[in-house]
């Protein structure tokens, strides 16, 4: 779905129908979503996401290394895997994206927690979230290449790219239940459950 969504827009650009210039403007606004999300809502309250990033927060409390860092450090793989599938373009906007978020999250990394209510955490950090990452692959990028790879895991194993995120993310959040408690994790997966489904909302208007 992400890969045809990615696809179509990037279409689209090459068509004329999007400027360069608009594109920049809105992955920085994407970035700044995530970036807010990450540093003032769920990692100080080890809340984490699937995937890269959630693998990054998990990382960066181990090794008390800046979250987006270690989310650009650790995209540049899939995100080279990802020229081959998508093109230049995807690979440069990408790059351009965590280049960003990376830059924005240390920035923000000196800024206390906005709340420390549960709900909160879930329903406000999860928006934001999702729509920061929606709006990046709505515009022909990704945050997280652990897309990357399910689609090259789907194209070699009996499974649908759905299911290798389920079974990646499955391994994730298991280990949060270690690290952080099964509080956290169940937070972390209701987080989870409202970004996803605001990211399904933002790429799938037409």
């Amino acid at each position: 779905m992400y890969r045809n969504r990615v696809q179509y827009y990037l279409s689209q650009r090459r068509k004329g129908n999007f400027s360069t210039f608009k594109n920049g403007l809105i992955i920085i606004l994407g970035a700044t979503l995530v970036a807010v999300s990450l540093q003032l809502f769920l990692v100080k309250n080890y809340v984490i996401d699937g995937g890269v990033v959630g693998l990054s927060i998990i990382l960066s409390h181990v090794f008390h290394v800046d979250v987006g860092a270690l989310i650009l450090l650790m995209n540049l793989p899939f995100l080279v895997a990802g020229f081959f599938f998508l093109g230049g373009r995807f690979l440069v906007l990408s790059l351009f994206a965590s280049s960003v978020l990376a830059g924005e999250t240390y920035i923000l990394a000196p800024f206390e927690e906005v709340t420390n209510h549960p709900l909160l955490i879930i329903i406000l950090g999860g928006l934001l979230l999702g729509m920061g990452v929606g709006l990046i692959i709505r515009f022909g990028a990704c945050l997280d290449g652990t897309e990357v790879l399910a689609i090259l895991f789907s194209e070699r194993l009996p499974l649908t790219i759905g299911q290798c995120i389920l079974i990646m993310n499955t391994f994730i959040f298991g280990s949060s239940v270690f690290l952080f408690g099964i509080t956290e994790a169940a937070y972390s997966l209701a987080t989870f459950f409202v970004a996803y489904k605001t990211i399904d909302t933002i790429i799938m208007k037409t």
